[in-house]
């Protein structure tokens, strides 16, 4: 009696249009794609992240589980410009399903001497770096090609799809258009900031701020004492006054060179991943809360 009573409840709420006949299974390679995924998506599609809130992309292993996971989606989602190591790529396209890179088309940056950055005494390779979404101009062509591949897999949905990436597309309009108030209240010569690693580039290049970092593109490369003395030489120099630490990586490298020049840490930005806790529970929030805490800081 009781299984009929549920099987009534769904067909009801099934045929009343509260629920989709089928949610689109989608997989994001991790949390801030999985985001705009959601956004974009709304109720036609149920969103699986590989590397979870607060979780680190670079090098990230794949388990057995998330091999069961792209085998069983519709689509898949990755950010491209290397962010992803050469298993998971290679896990993504065996996989048969069909996936789609959100950092398509976007120029990306490569040569990490250009201005408004700083890379205190790297010794490094020519790296592209991934990090194009902290950037919400560069985000409304990530959004596109996600709105497209979402498209594709789901045509059906094309015009629920278009609305929700229009109404997206605006909000990441009003993200560039706070972050340039909150920057430009900053004079110029004080808008520089210290990270863990090299993850802030496009924020630098967009908004004027100078970043500064004892690691580079990927969180794998450990900096040499070399670089440190550098970075901390550089931070009472030039009088850095904005430290902070990340959320997917462990904060002793940033907490010692604050220690060494007397400069407080400011708190935790949100780099590579959203979290569990409120900050950044959206690609959005993670944004603004990254902006706010930034430009408080250098003040």
């Amino acid at each position: 009696m009781k299984l009929n009573k549920i099987s009534i409840l769904v067909m009801g709420l099934a045929f009343s249009g509260s629920l989709w006949a089928e949610t689109l299974p989608v997989v994001s390679s991790f949390s801030i794609l999985g985001d705009v995924a959601k956004q974009i998506g709304g109720e036609r599609v149920s969103v699986n992240n590989l590397v979870p809130a607060d979780g680190n992309a670079h090098g990230y292993q794949l388990t057995g589980g998330d091999i069961k996971k792209l085998s069983s989606a519709k689509l898949i989602l990755i950010n491209g410009l290397g962010l992803e190591n050469g298993d998971v790529v290679r896990a993504v396209k065996n996989s048969k399903v069909p996936y789609a890179e959100a950092a398509a088309g976007i120029t990306p940056i490569e040569n990490h001497n250009h201005a408004g950055h700083d890379h205190a005494g790297h010794d490094h390779h020519h790296e592209t770096d991934p990090h194009v979404w902290h950037d919400p101009v560069l985000m409304q062509k990530y959004a596109a090609n996600v709105a497209k591949a979402l498209i594709a897999a789901d045509p059906a949905g094309a015009k629920y799809y278009e609305t929700r990436f229009k109404n997206y597309s605006n909000e990441l309009i009003k993200l560039d258009n706070f972050a340039r108030q909150q920057f430009n209240s900053v004079p110029a010569a004080q808008r520089k900031v210290l990270t863990g690693h090299d993850s802030f580039a496009y924020l630098g290049k967009r908004y004027g701020v100078k970043l500064i970092s004892p690691q580079g593109t990927s969180t794998e490369a450990q900096p040499s004492a070399k670089t440190v003395a550098a970075i901390i030489r550089q931070i009472k120099g030039e009088g850095v006054k904005a430290v902070f630490t990340e959320n997917i990586k462990d904060g002793r490298m940033v907490q010692r060179i604050a220690q060494e020049t007397g400069v407080k840490v400011g708190g935790k930005l949100y780099s590579d991943a959203l979290s569990k806790d409120a900050n950044a529970r959206t690609y959005t929030d993670m944004f603004r809360y990254n902006v706010r805490m930034m430009s408080g800081a250098m003040k």
